[in-house]
């Protein structure tokens, strides 16, 4: 029998575990044994943090947190390095996802591998009504002059072909292609160039607004083979540690689509949506406002003002070094900018402007100036911000304008960018510390599909200034690499303040989205010729497991 005592002891025992249990708060998420990088404002770490209903609600040790939660899982991260989740400042995921279909003609090395690309192409999907393919850049080649639409006429005479350089502001077609476009000599063309060879025939290399008039008649996919090909690029993404992007350039019915498959629980990913600035978009936003959800937000119109440095359609305040009686071009005039600014500054959205030359930047952030008249909190946005005067460099900081920028474009475009603008001018391009220190921050993204969707390969750009061979040695333009832990805020909680999402996201603090990365990587430790190679482990979304290396 048991006596008294013990029965009076064995009851306090009872009694006292049960109140500890009691006293300590649920939790869906436990993780621990990790390094992690919170990004918070100290840029603190620590081993453990746990997680409820999506979201973190503590960070510290493991002895610690079991004392305040009864956690329904625990994940030990075996010692490896835990960061909010990457957050990609500007891309274009629905053209990445459609693209999945296209000929892949990045990385060839001359015109002939293109070639035998599209070949490869039409045997395999020899049914497909248009021939299409991403990804070319004649400055990779050999020689390096724009190919020409005759060997597509001979190979391909039934097809229409379309094939879009790295960029996307060129693209090469055939005469089937040019034809569906109605496409002729005649053929009138603002903001864009519809090229001819010395004897005034067509060449089939159409630039920027030129490109639109046969991407126009490219047939839209069906509804299935969107979503199909939707999913297949989220799991692309959540196996780089992706769990928000910023796609620039939607419209209406794709931001449905894809809103309607984060409804149903199909796309976990996070969007901010930036809308075309057409009639349509336009007149539906402004009358409904911004959307702000869990996994969306519509808040911005992203604007074209110039091409883009390799196909010469970067807006320069001077001549082009290799091409000295061009200069590139606006894609609309000064007045209508200003308008569509005025526009935007009257309503509640954000103007994010794709600007890649000097002449071009000079003109949107002036226009920026005038509209926004000193209110800094708007957070208007420049895109790539490629090539900026030193004159124009301050006016970041001075309007209050946000620099997104993307790492990879210093490290694709070193080879050849001295080409187009001379030494004296690639001083300030590519200027990513410079344009930090004007504005506090930069947002930091890919473009992809014009550059990997990894965002590592991004960080590496951003600290080393060196390509995948780390080339070159010391670093291009060092003086404007970004240190570490800037780098990780300008892919994480710096991203997140270029949408009006911080108070949301980018930091592991409670109160903020679950969503994490776990690496086998140090990021802020590791030597530079190793933070390409890191390996993503895990991705988590509102606490929710969404990639493992190990499935």
């Amino acid at each position: 029998m048991t006596s008294p005592l013990r029965s009076w002891l064995l009851l306090g025992l009872l009694g006292f575990f049960g109140c500890q249990s009691a006293s300590r708060q649920p939790a869906d998420l436990l993780v621990y044994n990790a390094t992690v990088y919170t990004v918070d404002s100290t840029f603190s770490t620590a081993p453990a943090f746990a997680v409820h209903d999506g979201r973190f609600v503590a960070v510290g040790t493991a002895e610690e947190l079991r004392q305040q939660f009864t956690a329904r899982q625990e994940v030990d991260a075996q010692g490896q390095f835990v960061y909010p989740g990457f957050y990609d400042a500007h891309c274009h995921f629905y053209r990445y996802a459609l693209g999945l279909r296209d000929a892949d003609l990045t990385g060839t090395t001359s015109w002939a591998a293109v070639v035998q690309k599209l070949q490869q192409q039409r045997r395999q999907f020899p049914r497909a009504a248009w021939l299409t393919g991403r990804g070319w850049d004649q400055n990779d080649w050999a020689i390096k002059q724009f190919p020409t639409k005759d060997t597509l006429d001979k190979l391909f005479p039934d097809v229409p072909v379309f094939i879009i350089r790295v960029d996307g502001h060129a693209a090469l077609v055939n005469q089937n292609a040019l034809d569906l476009a109605g496409i002729t000599l005649k053929t009138p063309i603002r903001g864009g160039v519809i090229t001819r060879n010395g004897q005034g025939r067509l060449t089939g290399l159409l630039v920027d607004n030129a490109v639109d008039l046969v991407a126009a008649k490219i047939p839209e996919p069906t509804a299935a083979e969107a979503e199909a090909a939707l999913l297949q690029a989220q799991q692309r993404c959540l196996a780089v540690g992706l769990t928000s992007l910023a796609d620039a350039g939607l419209d209406k019915p794709n931001i449905d689509q894809l809103a309607a498959l984060q409804q149903q629980g199909k796309l976990k990913l996070r969007l901010y949506a930036m809308l075309n600035p057409t009639k349509a978009n336009k007149d539906f936003y402004f009358r409904n406002g911004p959307v702000f959800t869990d996994r969306l937000t519509i808040n911005s119109f992203k604007v074209y003002a110039d091409g883009a440095l390799g196909s010469r359609g970067a807006c320069l305040v001077e001549p082009y070094a290799d091409q000295p009686k061009e200069t590139g071009f606006l894609l609309s005039t000064e007045k209508e900018y200003r308008a569509l600014a005025r526009e935007i500054a009257a309503s509640k959205f954000q103007m994010n402007t794709h600007a890649i030359g000097d002449s071009a930047n000079r003109i949107i952030l002036n226009i920026y100036g005038e509209a926004l008249r000193g209110r800094k909190d708007r957070r208007w946005r420049i895109e790539h911000a490629q090539v900026v005067t030193p004159a124009d460099m301050g006016k970041f900081g001075q309007f209050g304008i946000v620099p997104s920028v993307q790492p990879t474009h210093a490290t694709s475009d070193m080879y050849w960018a001295g080409e187009r603008l001379g030494a004296a001018r690639l001083k300030t391009a590519y200027a990513y510390e410079e344009l930090r220190q004007q504005y506090g921050q930069v947002a930091i993204g890919s473009d992809f599909p014009v550059e990997d969707i990894n965002p590592l390969f991004g960080f590496h750009s951003a600290v080393a200034r060196q390509d995948a061979r780390n080339f070159p040695t010391g670093g291009f333009q060092p003086d404007n690499a970004l240190s570490r832990p800037d780098a990780l805020r300008g892919m994480t909680t710096w991203a997140a303040h270029a949408a009006f999402e911080d108070k949301q996201k980018g930091r592991i603090k409670p109160g903020m989205a679950a969503d994490f990365v776990i690496l086998d990587t140090d990021l802020l430790q590791a030597p530079a010729p190793r933070l390409r190679g890191a390996k993503v482990q895990q991705t988590w979304i509102a606490g929710e497991k969404v990639f493992s290396i190990k499935n």
